[in-house]
């Protein structure tokens, strides 16, 4: 167990956003986070359980504590047709997918140099070119902080949707502490994806994929560690078929997805684009040069609100040209907590 007072959470967050917290935990064992938990709520602290900080930005200082969630392990187990893999919340997600890959158990690579940790996975069912976390997830294990009570969630419970699960929405009280994952046997290289489609599927080996894919991300989005930022700001919408039938009328290179569900999805990148913001600056945030789905901290000095302000700029210039809305996949943190980046929205824009 490691503890920082008063430190700055400059360096666990990808944004660089220098806030501070009254107090920062690693944790790495169950015990200690049940242990922490129920101090700091015992002294009416208010808690923030964080991974890599990967997908957070910091709008203030935070007025509590914040846990690092640091529990390590990682066991495989095979059957006939399956690997099962149990890892620990606190495992790296990228080393994970080379671990696996390494072992001759291929399935992971589209998902390869997502930065952040394992216990996050799930609750964003983070997702890269054509493949998404709920593809592979078994089960997700999570820890009832006010009572010790591990519960284990099978991946129907977990609700899975475009970068969303049921631990968005309803489990404060509540940490993924271990992921099942199940990866098939039989590989199958997915390259669906506008960028893959190159790649022939019939001579592509599975580490060949995973080096394509890991040059391609380290091409779009810049290091964390050099230019502050979160990977992807916005999701991609999700619109009905008439809205995305008008648009492609109006313009006809405008590329979509089409979803099961009848909807289709648009992408955030391309209508940014459209409106000629790739590389645009607002004070010390910017659209990154390379790819304007990622919003930037420039010279690793712009604040939280800063951030904001440029996202509010980007939205309303794609809803004037296209009356499409976006929505962050980052989440908004102040104070005491997590925020409605869309009331936030609201409010400045």
């Amino acid at each position: 167990m490691c503890i920082f007072n008063k430190v700055t959470l400059k360096y666990f967050n990808t944004f660089s956003i220098d806030v501070s917290a009254e107090s920062i935990k690693e944790v790495y064992s169950e015990s200690e986070l049940l242990i922490y938990w129920r101090q700091a709520t015992q002294n009416n602290k208010s808690v923030l359980l964080l991974g890599g900080g990967c997908n957070v930005l910091f709008l203030e200082d935070y007025n509590g504590v914040v846990l690092l969630n640091r529990i390590k392990g990682l066991l495989v187990h095979e059957s006939s047709n399956f690997w099962h893999l149990h890892i620990g919340a606190g495992e790296i997600w990228h080393q994970l997918v080379v671990y696996s890959l390494f072992r001759n158990m291929p399935g992971l690579e589209n998902l390869a140099w997502i930065p952040g940790y394992v216990g996050a996975a799930p609750i964003h069912n983070i997702g890269a070119f054509g493949v998404e976390l709920q593809q592979f997830c078994e089960y997700v294990d999570v820890l009832q902080l006010n009572n010790g009570e591990k519960i284990r969630f099978m991946s129907f419970d977990c609700k899975f949707g475009y970068r969303d699960s049921i631990f968005k929405k309803k489990f404060y009280k509540y940490a993924v502490v271990a992921v099942g994952l199940k990866i098939s046997k039989i590989w199958h290289p997915v390259l669906n994806y506008r960028s893959l489609r190159s790649l022939n599927v019939s001579e592509i080996s599975p580490i060949q994929l995973f080096r394509f894919i890991y040059d391609l991300r380290c091409r779009s989005i810049p290091d964390p560690s050099v230019i502050g930022n979160a990977g992807s700001f916005f999701k991609n919408p999700i619109v009905d078929r008439n809205i995305a039938d008008n648009l492609s009328n109006c313009y006809p290179d405008m590329p979509c997805s089409f979803q099961c569900n009848g909807k289709v999805k648009l992408f955030a990148a391309w209508l940014i684009d459209s409106c000629h913001l790739k590389g645009y600056r607002l004070g010390n945030a910017g659209v990154y040069s390379k790819q304007s789905l990622v919003l930037i901290n420039s010279n690793q000095c712009a604040t939280g609100i800063e951030i904001v302000k440029l996202a509010c700029f980007i939205r309303n210039r794609v809803a004037d040209k296209f009356s499409i809305w976006l929505e962050p996949e980052v989440r908004f943190i102040d104070a005491h907590g997590e925020i409605d980046a869309i009331k936030l929205f609201n409010e400045l824009c």
